[in-house]
């Protein structure tokens, strides 16, 4: 009778940490799209995202202030395939928080930004992503910049 208990116990907490189909399937968009970013593919990237695509970004204004700051797509893939390849950069995402509801889905993700083996700042990755004809596409993404109050995994 024990191990019955124990088992059904053991089996119910799997259960509270497994992830659903679509949830996966969201992981694995925002992995790829990152796949992408990291080896300045744009077309890799491209393939994870919806074509009405928007971008945020939150940042520090010269005053100190903060604000949402507009990111054109095509000048965010010109900009990401223009750094020279002998310049690493990685964006080392922590984890991931997914919600799915039908065919909208969002992921937080807070991360970590490294520049040529040196920490550059963190912040949070907000994506939505849409069930686009059985394939999950970004089709918002905002994230924050900050260089204070990191904890940096090295």
């Amino acid at each position: 009778m024990k191990k019955t208990i124990v088992t059904l116990i053991f089996l119910l907490g799997l259960n509270g940490f497994s992830q659903s189909k679509s949830e996966m399937e969201v992981k694995h968009t925002i992995l790829s799209f990152f796949e992408g970013f990291h080896k300045q593919d744009s077309l890799a990237i491209k393939e994870q995202v919806s074509e009405s695509v928007i971008l945020r970004t939150i940042g520090n204004n010269a005053d100190g202030s903060q604000s949402v700051k507009v990111v054109d797509f095509s000048n965010f893939l010109k900009s990401i395939a223009s750094i020279p390849k002998n310049q690493k950069f990685e964006e080392k995402l922590l984890g991931f928080t997914i919600q799915v509801d039908g065919p909208m889905a969002h992921a937080w993700t807070p991360y970590e930004f490294w520049f040529d083996g040196k920490f550059s700042h963190c912040g949070v990755n907000s994506f939505q992503l849409f069930n686009e004809n059985g394939n999950w596409k970004i089709i918002y993404l905002i994230d924050t910049r900050r260089k204070t109050n990191c904890n940096p995994i090295n």
